[in-house]
């Protein structure tokens, strides 16, 4: 086997594991962690299923590089094969995962964490991760209940941490959807990174709009989330 090949098969090779928490930090949506096993960077992936002859499926991990479990941040689907499965799991389930991977990393250049939904995950690896000195994080959220870690990032990151809520309202809360703040703001910069992470509609959406600013399209890197 070609050593490209054979490495490729590695990294994706699904590996048993025991859960050791999963909670429910808001309606329908989990945070599941087991033991770390390997090194991984800020804003990397696994690979998550119940049972290796299963498809599964990819999450950003959610926890900072130096603890010692990984976590992954994840809303239930009800019609979902794996997500109303894996909220049921309790400490000692096994499940099966791969070593981290992915190119979605920052480093310490000044940038804008731009996410909707559970997209905060690899930015909230970052944030523990201790890089976030020089970021500002858009946050957007239908309801109040889902900025997550709002308070832990509220209190370290302060005015940089802005959150917008297109259905509910609350002071400190910008009332409308991210789109709507970006547009709202009269002189984007561009000569730094923005990272987008969420459903797909917003990373077009957001994207399209700020090559319209000038920001050159390598500024741009973006997560999908289906």
């Amino acid at each position: 086997m070609p050593k490209a090949e054979e490495y490729k098969r590695n990294q994706f090779e699904l590996v048993e594991v025991s859960v050791t928490g999963n909670h429910e930090i808001a309606p329908g949506v989990h945070l599941i962690s087991w033991k770390r096993t390997h090194d991984f960077r800020p804003g990397q992936v696994v690979k998550i299923t119940a049972d290796p002859s299963i498809t599964p499926r990819i999450y950003s991990i959610c926890s900072g590089n130096d603890e010692s479990e990984i976590r992954v941040l994840f809303n239930v689907k009800e019609d979902g094969l794996l997500t109303p499965w894996l909220a049921s799991a309790i400490p000692g389930t096994k499940i099966w995962t791969c070593k981290p991977y992915g190119s979605f990393q920052d480093g310490k250049k000044s940038a804008w964490w731009i996410a909707t939904g559970t997209g905060i995950a690899p930015f909230y690896s970052m944030f523990r991760s201790g890089i976030s000195e020089n970021k500002i994080l858009i946050h957007g959220a239908r309801q109040l209940n889902q900025f997550y870690f709002e308070d832990e990032l509220e209190w370290a990151m302060g005015k940089r941490y802005i959150r917008c809520c297109s259905q509910e309202q609350s002071c400190n809360v910008y009332p409308g959807r991210v789109t709507k703040y970006l547009e709202e703001i009269n002189e984007l910069p561009v000569d730094i990174n923005y990272y987008l992470c969420g459903k797909a509609l917003m990373v077009v959406e957001v994207r399209d709009f700020l090559i319209s600013k000038g920001v050159p399209y390598q500024n741009i890197l973006a997560e999908i989330y289906f």
